[in-house]
C-alpha cells in the first residue's frame, strides 16, 4: 500500500496519474496547503521541503521498513522502478525519459509556476515579471511542440516524462498561451486527457478542490521563510 500525501496541484496530479495507470494500491492523505497542513511535524518528517506530494511505500521492493520519498520527479522514478513501467530499463531509453523528466522539473514546472504567481496572485502587477514568464512558458511550449512533431510522446512511448509535463500544460489559457499555436502539443494533450487513468486521476482531484485562494492562504503559501519549518517549542 502506498500512502500518497496529496493536494490537487499539477505536481499532485503527476502521481495520481501514475498510480491510476499502474493500478498500484494507494490511499490519499490530503494535505491542504492553503491551511498550512504542510508544516505539520509528522508531514515534515516525510517531506522536509514542506511540499507535497510525498509518498510512503509500506511494501518496498526487497521488503523491510517503509520507504518515504518526497519531490514529484523522485517519486515518479521510484514508482517506475518499483513497477517496471513507464521508464525503460535499457540505458538509452532510460536516459531519454529522464532528460525530459528533469526538463520538466527544472524548467516547465518552475517557469509555469512563476508565471501563474505573477499573473494571478502577486499583490502588485509587475509588467516585466508577467511578460518575462509568459514568454518563457511560450518558449518551453515551443520546445515541446518541436519534439512532439516527430514522436507521439516526449520520449517516444508514453512515460513518466509525459505524466510530469501534462498537468503543467492543461492551464495554457491561464498561462497566457494560445494552444492553437502548438498543434503537436495540443494533439499530445488530447491523447493524454483521453486516457482512462488520467480521467480517474482528475476525478479524484475534484474531491479536494478549494473554494478559492483566500488572503490567509496567500500568506501561508507565499510568505514562507526558514522560520516556517523551524521546530516549535
Amino acid at each position: 500500500m502506498i500512502d500518497l500525501y496529496y493536494w490537487p496541484t499539477p505536481n499532485g496530479h503527476k502521481i495520481t496519474i501514475f498510480l491510476e495507470e499502474t493500478g498500484l494500491a494507494y490511499q490519499i492523505k490530503p494535505v491542504n496547503i492553503g491551511k498550512g497542513e504542510q508544516f505539520q511535524p509528522d508531514f515534515l518528517k516525510i517531506s522536509p521541503n514542506n511540499r507535497m506530494p510525498a509518498i510512503v511505500d509500506h511494501q518496498p521492493l526487497g521488503g523491510g521498513d517503509p520507504i518515504s520519498v518526497f519531490e514529484s520527479g523522485a517519486i515518479l522514478v521510484y514508482l517506475a522502478e518499483k513497477t517496471g513501467q513507464y521508464l525503460p530499463a535499457a540505458a538509452r531509453g532510460k536516459a531519454n525519459v529522464l532528460q525530459w523528466l528533469f526538463w520538466q522539473m527544472g524548467g516547465l514546472g518552475p517557469m509555469a509556476g512563476q508565471n501563474n504567481h505573477f499573473a494571478h496572485y502577486a499583490p502588485e502587477k509587475i509588467p516585466y515579471a508577467i511578460d518575462r514568464y509568459v514568454k518563457e512558458v511560450n518558449r518551453l511550449y515551443g520546445v515541446m511542440d518541436r519534439q512532439l512533431a516527430h514522436t507521439p510522446f516526449l520520449a517516444g512511448d508514453y512515460s513518466i516524462a509525459d505524466m510530469a509535463s501534462y498537468p503543467w500544460t492543461t492551464m495554457w489559457e491561464r498561462q497566457g498561451q494560445n494552444i492553437a499555436d502548438f498543434p503537436n502539443l495540443e494533439r499530445w494533450q488530447n491523447a493524454i486527457k483521453g486516457r482512462p487513468a488520467t480521467e480517474r486521476a482528475y476525478a479524484k482531484a475534484a474531491l479536494y478542490r478549494n473554494e478559492g485562494m483566500t488572503e490567509e492562504a496567500k500568506k501561508i503559501l507565499f510568505g514562507q521563510t526558514a522560520a516556517s519549518v523551524a521546530p516549535k517549542g
